[in-house]
């Protein structure tokens, strides 16, 4: 008894300081013109914004299905809530969920020869100009690019670091877990040909992911360096001992990558 006290002791003092000021979960539905759909759309708004009229930055994410709930999650939940409201976060997050088998022609800028794609365009105008919109007029958020990140892993990661390329004066900031920059080298052409790179990027992947992965983020890595001055201090590159491609890996992440963003 006294064991299985000690066990549950870290998870009752969270719930015994943070419980009585959590951030809450909802979702709603919005159409997407652009893709020829709707959307289900996870909100989360930090502690203190009710009972406040501040403004807040806003994160938006990719493959809101893994997000908050382990229900809907593919392969485990990434606690998004829990990590924020333990940071006591101002923040809103707003998750979009995948298209299921649109998943990879949404989450692609470039097709590949094997696997099709490529139709990330569509996908990052949605979110550009229906759902900001939407999100800046209904939400006290404040709009300015340096107050609008965007974060995805895997092929998230991917259309996220192509979206601050795409739209640099829309994201200010990035977080880039584990991307799949394998599927097209386009991508790497497109950030040669990038004049200018202000965005504030945090890279991160786990050295037990694939044979490539290492190598692929540390090339990319270089190249966004070499445009720009370390003195800046606008890259942040994290390479994790054994982890793995999955939603422990960036669950784990998510915490320290916001608090070196924001």
């Amino acid at each position: 008894m006294k064991k299985q006290f000690f066990q549950f002791l870290p998870l009752f003092l969270l719930t015994y300081f943070y419980g009585l000021s959590q951030g809450t979960v909802t979702s709603f539905t919005i159409e997407a013109p652009q893709l020829q759909t709707s959307k289900k759309i996870w909100l989360y708004l930090p502690q203190d914004y009710e009972a406040s009229k501040k403004k807040y930055p806003v994160i938006y994410m990719h493959d809101a299905q893994n997000l908050f709930d382990d229900k809907t999650a593919y392969a485990g939940e990434w606690h998004i809530d829990e990590t924020l409201d333990s940071l006591k976060a101002e923040v809103i997050i707003v998750g979009i969920e995948h298209g299921n088998e649109k998943r990879l022609d949404e989450l692609t800028p470039f097709p590949n020869e094997k696997y099709g794609g490529g139709k990330a365009d569509t996908y990052l105008d949605f979110i550009v100009n229906t759902l900001k919109p939407y999100i800046d007029t209904k939400y006290r958020t404040k709009t300015g690019k340096m107050n609008t990140a965007i974060a995805g892993s895997s092929l998230g990661g991917l259309v996220s670091y192509y979206a601050v390329l795409k739209y640099p004066n829309v994201f200010g900031k990035a977080a880039i877990f584990s991307p799949s920059f394998w599927f097209t080298n386009d991508i790497y052409t497109l950030t040669e040909n990038t004049k200018k790179l202000k965005t504030k990027l945090y890279f991160l992947c786990g050295d037990s992911e694939s044979e490539t992965m290492v190598e692929e983020m540390n090339k990319m890595v270089n190249l966004v360096n070499d445009k720009r001055c370390s003195c800046m201090q606008l890259t942040k590159k994290v390479i994790v001992a054994g982890g793995k491609h999955n939603e422990k890996l960036w669950s784990n992440a998510f915490g320290k990558a916001y608090l070196w963003l924001f």
